[in-house]
């Protein structure tokens, strides 16, 4: 799949600007970004490219800055040799989980080691959504627990889950490029009790699951909460990220509707991590 690689500045710039541009181009269809030296570069499939949806996004974005961009057609290429050279450097996270990628040199020692050659796909740490997912997930109990990555990307999540001895995992991710690239890292664990599947939510119809993970974004959260929430039975566990928190209050009427209630959150330079229950009745 060739890929477009959008290349956006701003002035002034800022830490805010960078997370708004990929929260906003995340809801277009853009799925990876890299940032360095006050520029953003933006990845989307070719054919999900859309310049005038772009521009009109870049509009909607709620600071008042000049926005310059310039569009490249990038084919088919190694993208851990991209990801190399853009410095994707190992991240630990709780002191208790490492991740890395197979040219990193001297790894810390922690619980868990979790090896991510991560091509186009999100979720190598960095990210403060995949980073509270984390946070949370060392939190919480997997023993025996029959779990769900929704958004799988990297696959970070699901091999974190059985690090922590879930019973078994489902990935789930509709980019070729992530199920491709997910597979290719629970091999590089040596992990067998994970599933990848290719498509949507309609790969987890009349499924049940114990705990689900889902770090997508706002929009794709809220139309398949009603889905997400028939996977479930009474006392599981919902977690989700990918959006702000002043976005808790319609992610909660949603979740609501389904017998979903918010245990707790976390917040990371304004993106959330959430923890959801279902309830026999509310």
């Amino acid at each position: 799949m060739n890929y477009i690689e959008v290349k956006i500045k701003s002035v002034p710039y800022s830490d805010t600007f960078a997370d708004l541009i990929s929260a906003f181009l995340g809801e277009i269809g853009f799925d990876s970004f890299l940032s360095a030296k006050e520029e953003i570069s933006a990845y989307i499939q070719e054919p999900l490219f859309d310049e005038a949806q772009m521009t009109e996004t870049f509009r909607l974005i709620p600071l008042d800055c000049a926005i310059d961009y310039t569009v490249t057609r990038i084919p088919d290429r190694n993208w851990n040799e991209e990801w190399e050279k853009n410095y994707f450097t190992p991240i630990v996270i709780g002191n208790e989980c490492v991740i890395h990628s197979s040219f990193h040199t001297n790894i810390p020692n922690v619980k868990y080691n979790i090896l991510i050659d991560p091509k186009m796909s999100f979720g190598t740490g960095h990210h403060e959504t995949t980073c509270s997912m984390i946070e949370m997930m060392l939190q919480t109990s997997f023993d025996g627990k029959t779990v769900l990555d929704m958004g799988c990307g990297t696959a970070v999540l699901s091999i974190l889950a059985s690090l922590r001895k879930a019973q078994s995992v489902t990935g789930v991710d509709i980019d070729k490029w992530a199920y491709e690239n997910a597979r290719e890292n629970v091999c590089l664990n040596h992990i067998s009790n994970i599933e990848i599947l290719l498509g949507g939510s309609e790969q987890i119809e009349g499924n049940i699951y114990d705990i689900i993970l889902a770090n997508i974004n706002r929009n794709i959260l809220l139309e398949n909460m009603k889905t997400y929430a028939s996977c479930m039975h009474t006392g599981s566990e919902l977690y989700m990220s990918g959006f702000y928190k002043e976005d808790i209050p319609v992610i909660c009427e949603e979740a609501a509707k389904h017998r979903l209630i918010m245990d707790t959150f976390i917040e990371k330079n304004r993106w959330v991590g959430t923890k959801f229950i279902k309830k026999s009745n509310i």
